[in-house]
Order: C-alpha cells, then sequence, then structure tokens
C-alpha cells in the first residue's frame, strides 16, 4: 500500500529486542538500520504527496531499501 510504513520495527515485530540489542552494540547495524527507516520516510513522503520524481529514482531508492532491509534479515536470522 501507498504511503505504508515498512520502518525495521514494524517490518519485523517479533525483533524488537534484538533490532535495539544489535544497534546498541553494533554500529554498523544500527547505520543500516537508520539508513533503512531514512529511505522508507523519504518513499513514504513522495507517495503520499505524490510529489514528481522519476520512475527510476523512485525504484533505484526502493531497491536499495530491499536490499538493506534483507542485510537486516539475515544478521537477525545469523547470531
Amino acid at each position: 500500500m501507498l504511503g505504508e510504513s515498512h520502518s525495521i520495527h514494524h517490518e519485523f515485530p517479533e525483533h524488537h529486542a534484538r533490532i535495539d540489542a544489535l544497534m546498541k552494540d553494533h554500529p554498523e547495524f544500527h547505520a543500516q538500520v537508520e539508513e533503512h527507516d531514512r529511505l522508507d520516510k523519504i518513499i513514504r513522503g513522495l507517495e503520499l504527496r505524490e510529489s514528481p520524481i522519476a520512475d527510476q529514482d523512485m525504484e533505484a531508492m526502493k531497491a536499495e531499501r530491499l536490499r538493506l532491509k534483507d542485510a537486516i534479515l539475515r544478521r537477525l536470522n545469523h547470531d
């Protein structure tokens, strides 16, 4: 759905405590979550305001958000 939150805590509610612990103890994980959520906020804002942006630019942001989400999930399932 357009405008729906895809923040990491929203996407993985079963991992809230683990996400918080990894963010606290691992700066690189924290940076990935922050970057993912920053992109999500930009994408949602553009979708909700129907702001003009080239399709390729929107798709690039969504692809990067997905890449980060996959990396974060791998880390959550790894340790």
